[in-house]
């Protein structure tokens, strides 16, 4: 039996923990032990302080269900089959001045999985770091562009009367903030005004990073109701400044005309359930089980081919599963620059990113792409795990995703 455990090499392992003096509990970091008290354990709060940093990303962007309270949007009825056609990546991009493989992407741009469609069939589904077909992504700010097709199917439901209707006019809440006189067009556009710079230094927070921890770190406040507090910082619809809050306040909107439902709920009737998902999406929660809402300005999570169904039902001009999920105007309406000026090379719709030539995409955090070519009817999901501020991992995507839509798999 020695021999078996020094084998293993526990050997010295109970010596070693008897004379081990006894361990503080961990200690929250100052920005997280002060303000306001939380009940979240402080391991769960230090987890989630490090969600996003370089070395466990790839795990903790596929493991939100582990870290936050979740809501779910369960799929329901006939899953969408999306037919085949499999091909390896037998092209090349090139980015600052090199000719790379395809393939070459996957490690270069810290890839967890990847999948390419060609007018409505699969042709590469890549899956890696222990990922599968039943892994649950974290979309991050993907979630505003199903936000926005929910707003959509709000506005076509007469639930929204128009998206020039001031959003007082259906949240009085926000009487008196930044967000006063503003339409929700302006909204979808992020052209709202308030003063909200989307800015995450943690070491010196300022108002979306105090309200990143309290919200989403620490479960002490609801995220949307940031938007009680904001001034106005320029004239609604004359400036672009992308920020979540905005996105919160949409999902506010959509909770409060829905007749009592939640965001989940509302999504699942309107989205999940027409697509044809092949699994449960789910949301994550800024608190507790009856306290706590849908994060629906970053938080939904989906496998990758339930990604790819919501850039094809965008390609097919809203239509998914034999289901017009919201109307062809709307699609393109919402992918369509705000600005004229911003037909390329990146502009905004109504929580999509314009991208040229037609193509748009939803964009979230750290690389995840669900990008869409009308011209090529080619879809492309890459979900990633950037670290944090790393353009260049970015900008390499962007040469990638271009070089694919002119792909002609053979």
């Amino acid at each position: 039996m020695k021999n078996l455990a020094r084998r293993v090499g526990l050997a010295l392992a109970p010596i070693a923990i008897c004379a081990a003096p006894a361990l503080a509990q961990q200690e929250l970091p100052p920005v997280l032990a002060s303000g306001a008290k939380s009940d979240v354990a402080p391991a769960v709060q230090i987890l989630r302080w490090h969600m996003n940093d370089a070395d466990v990303a790839s795990l903790t962007f596929r493991s939100m269900d582990t870290l936050f309270t979740t809501r779910s949007a369960p799929r329901s009825g006939p899953i969408w089959q999306l037919p085949r056609n499999d091909k390896p990546l037998d092209f090349s991009y090139a980015y600052k001045g090199t000719t790379y493989k395809a393939d070459d992407l996957l490690e270069r741009t810290y890839t967890n999985a990847l999948l390419v469609m060609k007018d409505g069939k699969i042709v590469t589904e890549i899956y890696r770091n222990n990922s599968n077909e039943q892994t649950r992504f974290m979309g991050w700010s993907m979630t505003k562009s199903l936000t926005s097709i929910l707003i959509g199917s709000a506005l076509a439901e007469g639930r929204i009367k128009s998206l020039d209707d001031p959003i007082t006019a259906y949240l009085p809440e926000l009487k008196g903030s930044g967000y006063e006189g503003v339409s929700i067009r302006h909204i979808l556009q992020m052209r709202s005004g308030v003063d909200y710079e989307e800015r995450y230094d943690f070491a010196n927070p300022g108002i979306a990073a105090t309200n990143h921890i309290n919200a989403l770190v620490k479960n002490v406040s609801r995220f949307a109701d940031m938007a009680r507090q904001v001034k106005r910082l320029h004239t609604p619809g004359t400036v672009f400044q992308y920020k979540t809050i905005d996105t919160a306040v949409l999902g506010w909107l959509i909770e409060r005309v829905s007749g009592g439902d939640t965001i989940a709920g509302y999504a699942t009737k309107h989205l999940w359930e027409p697509l044809g998902a092949e699994r449960d999406g789910f949301f994550i929660m800024d608190g507790p089980p009856g306290v706590g809402r849908e994060f629906n300005g970053a938080g939904y999570n989906a496998t990758l081919r339930d990604w790819a169904r919501v850039g094809q039902m965008m390609l097919d001009g809203g239509k998914a599963n034999g289901k017009q999920i919201v109307s062809a105007a709307w699609v393109a309406e919402s992918t369509r620059p705000t600005d004229p000026k911003e037909a390329g090379p990146m502009g905004y719709g109504y929580q999509w990113w314009t991208l040229g030539g037609g193509s748009y995409s939803a964009i979230g955090l750290q690389g995840q792409y669900v990008f869409v070519d009308p011209e090529s009817r080619t879809v492309v999901v890459k979900l990633s795990y950037f670290p944090p501020a790393n353009m260049s991992a970015d900008e390499e995507t962007a040469a990638f995703l271009k070089a694919a839509a002119a792909w002609t798999p053979r």
